[in-house]
């Protein structure tokens, strides 16, 4: 039995981060409905990744909305939005992610609907909150990194700022979506009521930074000061960063450079004895490991640094990394299916519960797949 067995969450998210929230909770066990306007639905169903579509929606929707049923409805009429609430009245949780002051105007916001279900958990995702000047903002990922300050630390020193490659910011959002959720659930077996939770894509980015932030706002407020060479933190001292080989690319984390010297066989790191130079000297001491690294092949460098226990490791390709026996060893790829046939290769939840992998066979909905079935079950 999983965690959240006999939880019934109604999300009403669209795009990435409260839908991967319904997602997380959906793979620990919890009932998810996803509740979508009958005209096209979540929107993120037409968001492509790559122009790749499977089944006439994004493999970006597949992806993020597996475990789900789908129960299409007009929130505007009225004859749709009874049979929503009466939903909610037997629901645990419920997610949404309009722009602030839409679910009142449906009359679908937190008092109201803590009037029908005071059990419920009731979660917000926004942009940037619901007061300030961003209030009106699209709440979009890289806009948020732009905003945040994020992209100053990736790159190297003479680079543009540089967003993360992958939609960190939504995804960050679900995480502490899930978090506050089941905070309020445990809160909930003790108390009875239910809650309501808020998060915001600038806050989660925000707390992403916390430790580099932090340092920020205590030491005079320097600006983060990134290398010219080979980047890999803006905070962190030599060796720190990834280095071409002759044949690939090798990442050092931390570890004392004059013994990283001796067994590198490259006696010019071995004057470094002070590690405060390994911060203040770092571009110059990164300089030297440039050159010296791309001499041997990432596998020659490995057989050295590994059995010295240094923290290294080759950097892979997502070709090279589906075919290593480490990958494999995970049994992190599943594959999903529709209920007419049609199937999507994606990965498993991250989380093992009393030592089991958690993966379900169950595809993402089409739009209103299952409305006549919560009808019927729910009496709606």
């Amino acid at each position: 039995m999983r965690p959240l067995e006999g939880l019934m969450v109604l999300d009403f998210s669209q795009f990435l981060a409260g839908p991967s929230a319904a997602m997380r909770l959906a793979d620990l066990g919890a009932r998810v409905i996803k509740v979508e306007r009958p005209d096209g639905g979540d929107l993120c169903r037409r968001l492509y990744i790559s122009n790749l579509e499977l089944d006439g929606d994004s493999t970006l929707f597949h992806s993020i909305n597996r475990n789900k049923e789908s129960y299409s409805a007009n929130l505007k009429d009225p004859v749709d939005r009874k049979k929503i609430e009466q939903l909610i009245e037997k629901a645990d949780v419920m997610i949404e992610n309009f722009r602030p002051g839409i679910m009142k105007k449906l009359g679908l916001d937190f008092d109201k609907v803590q009037a029908l279900n005071p059990r419920l958990v009731y979660a917000s995702v926004t942009g940037y909150g619901k007061e300030g000047p961003w209030v009106t903002k699209p709440g979009q990922d890289l806009l948020a990194q732009s905003l945040s300050g994020l992209t100053w630390l990736t790159g190297n020193a003479d680079s543009n700022p540089t967003p993360m490659g992958i939609a960190v910011a939504d995804l960050f959002t679900g995480a502490h979506c899930v978090q506050g959720i089941l905070a309020c659930l445990v809160r909930r077996a003790v108390t009875g009521k239910g809650g309501y939770i808020e998060v915001n894509l600038m806050e989660s980015i925000l707390d992403l930074q916390f430790e580099v932030l932090t340092t920020h706002l205590n030491d005079g407020g320097k600006r983060p000061q990134r290398c010219e060479v080979n980047n890999a933190h803006a905070y962190l001292g030599a060796p720190y960063g990834v280095y071409a080989t002759s044949d690939g690319y090798l990442s050092l984390a931390m570890g004392e450079v004059p013994h990283l010297g001796r067994l590198l066989n490259c006696s010019a790191l071995e004057k470094y004895t002070d590690c405060k130079t390994w911060f203040t000297h770092r571009d110059e001491i990164k300089s030297v490991l440039v050159e010296h690294l791309k001499l041997e092949t990432t596998a020659y460098w490995l057989a050295i640094l590994d059995p010295a226990d240094i923290w290294c490791a080759e950097v892979m390709s997502w070709e090279k990394l589906l075919e290593h026996e480490g990958f494999k060893s995970l049994d992190f790829i599943q594959t999903i299916h529709r209920e007419n046939g049609v199937s999507i290769s994606t990965t498993r939840c991250p989380i093992r519960v009393d030592g089991v992998i958690l993966k379900s066979p169950q595809g993402s909905p089409k739009i209103g797949e299952h409305n006549l079935k919560i009808q019927q079950e729910f009496k709606l």
